[in-house]
């Protein structure tokens, strides 16, 4: 009782010490509060389109990582990742630091001003870093240990992507000083996660049976309902991850929401009309990646890009991510449910269709190669960025553990029984009976 007091009165007498908020105050920390509840909710998405387009006996491992990945991220971002992304030049441009932990002092500066406060700020990109270490857990899913994915996010959310993100978003970031642009992180999210999963793909190797006589065997997902409904789920949350990011309550928010619908809807579309063009029939499972390819494409010029010009933009992506995935399966890199087509092959696309679409710095606007040319160099500096810390992170980690990958046996009887001893469906498992 002494200590709850104690906390009260501190808590008055910070509060005593403060003007009375402001209603641009309010308004800003509120939307952005909820749009990193939104973000947050993210992982529920992913959970259930990865484990939907996974098979039943991978489905608690699948979950598990899920769940687990956010805590770890958050986590490790909170300790020193948030330093990294946002903290004071150490190597002007390119490395930044300002200890462990955040200052989450409020100030009257920031009230009058109607800034954000430093946890609602923290919880945002907090919020940015799980996302992208979901990204990861789609592209090696079905054969990786668990203890080695969970230390790769840890770490890569902790250092590998505040390093690389600060370039874009620390206001002293090279790519930032150079006029690099990347709204919500089509790059700095997506690109970034796509890539560090692309590597562990790689090592992992296939998946058994998922390569016979070179040609790629479809290994078909075991509940497309949740899958669908992991779709819709991050749909309705994207708009806190592009809304949110104006990083504030004002008159473009709700433009940043029609241009990310517009391109979510041109998405499935595309996709829709390309899968039944290659396959003969439309396939759901391209239409949920085609939605989702049209968001990860508008999330760098969500801001900027005109409203039917986001629709072409998540048109392009919806079609890109139906060829993308039959790209990747002729260069026998296994990938579960499509994560590279979706966050790398779009992430790329979405940042270079910036320098082409923006409104006040693309090509088709007037504005010149300019822009176009240097959202190549950011993406390829985001890439080699990545690229490199994800080969020596997980060769690390496989010295470590003897490998990451699971053993046959365990694969093909499932990571839910080797690696967590337990079913998600129990009453319909053989070994029940």
């Amino acid at each position: 009782m002494a200590l709850f007091g104690l906390g009260v009165f501190t808590l008055a007498a910070h509060a005593a010490d403060l003007p009375e908020l402001t209603p641009a105050f309010v308004a800003n920390n509120m939307w952005v509060l909820i749009g990193a509840i939104l973000v947050i909710f993210m992982n529920a998405g992913f959970a259930m389109v990865e484990t939907g387009l996974c098979r039943s006996k991978n489905a608690v491992n699948i979950l598990t990582k899920n769940l687990i990945v956010f805590g770890v991220a958050v986590s490790s971002y909170w300790l020193i990742g948030y330093s990294l992304m946002y903290g004071d030049a150490v190597v002007p441009g390119w490395v930044f630091l300002k200890g462990l932990f955040f200052d989450p002092t409020v100030t009257a500066e920031m009230i009058k001003d109607g800034a954000l406060v430093p946890t609602v700020d923290f919880l945002f990109q907090a919020a940015f870093a799980g996302t992208s270490a979901t990204i990861v857990s789609g592209m090696v899913a079905e054969r990786i240990k668990f203890m080695p994915f969970v230390i790769f996010s840890a770490i890569k959310r902790g250092i590998i992507y505040p390093l690389g993100s600060a370039w874009i978003w620390n206001s002293g970031g090279w790519l930032k000083q150079i006029g690099f642009l990347d709204f919500a992180g089509s790059t700095a999210v997506h690109s970034m996660g796509a890539w560090g999963g692309l590597v562990g793909a790689i090592i992992l190797g296939p998946r058994i049976g998922k390569f016979v006589d070179g040609r790629a065997v479809a290994i078909p997902g075991h509940n497309l309902s949740i899958a669908t409904l992991g779709a819709l789920i991050l749909w309705i949350c994207w708009y806190g991850f592009n809304g949110g990011s104006e990083l504030a309550m004002n008159q473009n928010v709700p433009y940043i929401c029609v241009t990310t619908t517009l391109s979510a809807a041109a998405g499935g579309i595309a996709a829709a009309m390309f899968s039944q063009i290659t396959g003969g029939k439309p396939d759901l499972s391209m239409i949920i990646n085609g939605i989702l390819a049209g968001l990860v494409s508008i999330t760098a010029g969500c801001n900027d890009i005109p409203l039917g010009a986001s629709w072409i933009v998540g048109f392009i992506g919806g079609t890109l991510v139906v060829f993308s995935v039959g790209w990747i399966d002729k260069l026998r890199i296994d990938d579960p449910v499509g994560a590279w087509s979706v966050h790398g092959t779009n992430g790329i696309w979405g940042t270079l269709a910036v320098g082409l679409f923006a409104r006040n710095h693309g090509l088709f606007y007037g504005h010149g190669l300019r822009q176009l040319g240097i959202q190549v160099v950011g993406v390829l500096a985001i890439a080699v960025e990545a690229i490199l810390t994800g080969i020596i992170l997980w060769n690390i980690l496989a010295v470590i553990f003897d490998g990451i990958r699971v053993t046959d046996s365990e694969e093909i009887e499932g990571l839910d029984i080797g690696e967590h001893g337990m079913e998600a469906y129990p009453d319909f498992a053989p070994t029940a009976r």
